[in-house]
């Protein structure tokens, strides 16, 4: 039998060329014996493999879909900007003109002056302070007792059938008829205050987080049930996570309804708070002092509000 020869290549058991093996290895080894770009994750040519190269592309669209996106932000709140530049400029030519009665609407002019009046007197902050103490409580009030109302309702179907035409009684009833009711057993005083806006905003949240818990997806509740999942631990783990969106839309709604409660109890009880500077202009004909209050109701009220969309924008960024 012929020997082999020092220049005759083996054979390796699969039946390949042992050196091309050997050397096919080698290519992949760096010096220190770990895998180099010619590892396991690249390709023959030393690049990257489709699959990084289709991330790469993933990667570089979604930025880009958020420059734009932060352009359009950016171009809609200019817009916003100017709108509101022209509308105090046309404020302010229509009453010097007297296109409108200056003594009714008065001029932007009249209303700065009146604020800094005030401001100087040290009333302002005050008044402000009044009413976004008494606007925040019952904001978080009417909030955290509309999804505690809205997560019994759902523990107990029963119920929620029982109180349902009663729930639909007091959304139709007007708030402001309960004003004085209010006053008689709360007193004349912020309790007063803060129910009336309660009372204005809890039944709009009630209605809306349980809406939300009832359209939870089914298929989810029905595997959760496979797995003897309890009713609570439905709620903790299901219902109350998926409802996250609904519950952070009603808080948004229950800015502008909170306000709209403080103002008209300070309407009927207050003697302080900007809802008192409105209802004391009319009394004296002071338009000025009127006007000042609704455009700081309107500034606060849009501060509020954003804080509230910021909030919302950071959670669901926590949830993605």
């Amino acid at each position: 039998m012929p020997q082999p020869t020092p220049n005759t290549p083996r054979m390796a058991p699969n039946g390949s060329n042992g050196s091309n093996t050997s050397r096919g290895f080698n290519g992949l080894l760096d010096a220190d014996g770990s895998y180099g770009a010619r590892g396991p994750q690249a390709t023959d040519d030393g690049t990257r493999p489709k699959s990084d190269k289709a991330e790469l592309d993933l990667n570089a669209l979604y930025n880009r879909h958020r420059q734009t996106e932060r352009r359009k932000a950016r171009h809609i709140r200019i817009v916003q900007l100017l709108l509101l530049v022209l509308f105090i400029v046309a404020w302010q030519i229509a009453a010097s003109r007297r296109w409108i009665d200056p003594l009714l609407f008065s001029t932007p002019e009249k209303v700065l002056a009146q604020g800094v009046k005030l401001y100087q007197e040290g009333t302002l902050i005050g008044h402000i302070f009044t009413t976004v103490w008494e606007t925040s409580v019952g904001f978080i009030s009417a909030t955290v007792l509309g999804v505690f109302l809205a997560a019994l309702l759902w523990f107990s179907p029963t119920l929620s059938r029982i109180i349902d035409p009663y729930i639909v009684v007091l959304n139709s009833m007007p708030k402001v008829a309960l004003g004085p009711l209010f006053i008689v057993v709360f007193g004349s005083g912020a309790l007063s205050i803060i129910m009336m806006a309660i009372s204005v905003a809890v039944i709009i949240t009630t209605l809306v987080v349980y809406g939300s818990f009832r359209e939870t997806d089914k298929n989810w509740i029905k595997m959760a049930r496979t797995f003897g999942a309890s009713r609570c631990q439905l709620f903790r783990t299901i219902v109350f996570p998926a409802s996250m969106p609904a519950i952070l839309s009603a808080l948004k709604v229950n800015v502008g309804l909170a306000w709209v409660g403080v103002i008209v109890g300070e309407f009927l009880v207050s003697k302080r708070g900007l809802g008192y500077l409105i209802i004391y202009g009319f009394q004296v004909f002071n338009f000025t002092l009127v006007m000042l209050g609704l455009v700081l109701i309107s500034i606060l009220a849009t501060l509020m509000y954003q804080i509230v969309a910021h909030i919302e924008k950071l959670s669901m960024r926590f949830k993605m």
